[in-house]
Parts: C-alpha cells; sequence; structure tokens
C-alpha cells in the first residue's frame, strides 16, 4: 500500500508511505554520521549500527514493524551503557533513525523531533568528541542541510516548528530546523 495515505483523527496532516520512507533515509543519514563515535567507545556492541541499518532497510522498501522497534530499543538500552556523552548521543542518533519511520501524521510540534533527531543527536556528539565546541554541531548541520531531500523538507513544513526545550540537543533541533524550513527546491 506504498501510496495509501495516513492521517491522525485530529489531524489535516497526511503522509504517505514513501513519504516515511524518505524521511526514515534522511534520519539513518544523519545518524551514520555518528556510527564510529558510538564504536570507539563500545567496539563490541552493535546495537545502533543495528538501528541505522534497519532504517535503511525500511528506507529502501522493507516492512515498517517489529524489528525497526526493536532496534531503536536496543540502541536506546546501547546509549545507557555508553563511557561518554557523545557516544550517549550518538546512539541516540542511531535510535532516533529507527524510530523516525514512526513519525505521527499529528500537527504537533513535537513530531518534529521524528525528523531531525538523528541529525540533532549526531551533530551533539560530533560538538562532544570537539571538546563540546559548537562550532563542529553548527558544520555539522551545514552538511545535514546540504544532503536534505526535497521530500523530507516538504514533509517537515507539513508541521509546526520544533518545539521550544531540550537543552543542547533541542537547540540543534531548532538551528536544523530553521535551517531546513529556508530551503527550497527548484523543480
Amino acid at each position: 500500500m506504498e501510496n495509501e495515505a495516513m492521517t491522525g483523527e485530529a489531524s489535516a496532516i497526511v503522509l504517505s508511505r514513501q513519504d516515511l520512507r524518505e524521511v526514515t533515509a534522511f534520519a539513518a543519514m544523519c545518524a551514520e554520521a555518528a556510527l564510529g563515535t558510538f564504536e570507539a567507545d563500545q567496539p563490541d556492541d552493535s546495537r545502533p549500527r543495528d538501528a541505522v541499518e534497519t532504517a535503511w532497510a525500511f528506507a529502501r522498501g522493507g516492512e515498517r514493524g517489529k524489528a525497526l522497534r526493536d532496534t531503536a530499543s536496543a540502541a536506546l538500552k546501547a546509549a545507557k551503557g555508553t563511557n561518554t556523552a557523545a557516544a550517549h548521543e550518538a546512539a541516540w542518533a542511531a535510535m532516533s533513525a529507527a524510530a523516525a519511520a514512526y513519525l505521527h501524521p499529528l500537527a504537533k510540534a513535537t513530531q518534529v523531533k521524528h525528523i531531525l533527531g538523528a541529525g540533532a543527536h549526531a551533530a551533539r556528539a560530533a560538538e562532544l568528541v570537539a571538546e563540546d565546541d559548537r562550532s563542529v554541531g553548527a558544520r555539522h548541520l551545514e552538511h545535514v542541510v546540504r544532503r536534505a531531500t526535497p521530500t523530507a523538507v516538504d514533509v517537515l513544513k507539513r508541521f509546526p516548528a520544533a518545539p521550544a526545550g531540550g537543552g543542547r540537543v533541542g537547540e540543534l533541533i531548532r538551528a536544523l530546523d530553521t535551517d531546513l524550513r529556508a530551503l527550497t527546491f527548484t523543480r
């Protein structure tokens, strides 16, 4: 049911299966950048990588089901066993990639985290590796914006702007949200 529309009861937002695949691909691309940070801390733990690979599998036509939920949960558990804050954020980026497939068609700002969470957590991981250098996070976000697809940006623009709060990761989500909403694509 590739073109089946998914709508929430109280929402006018329509998301196709292909929209969800594009958002998940975007999130997986973002999270991939942080896998090395996690693996440097936890070389024998494949859970974040598994989450990103499962996200890619869905993005490329796989099922949206148990494997995504399980690998997202496992990546979250992996975050709890890290030795550094950077590795913790990297695992969260991977969890966010797998969870992106579960973007809800609700017109709520909190849903933006499903689209941008992986990018923001990966940027935060990069900052922490660089001794909390925020310019590194800004450069990371610039790279993410350059790789954004028209469909991912279109889906983002269907939702309200990112919510307040969330500490540094929330700041990165809002910065990424602002930069992506400013993009225009020619057809």
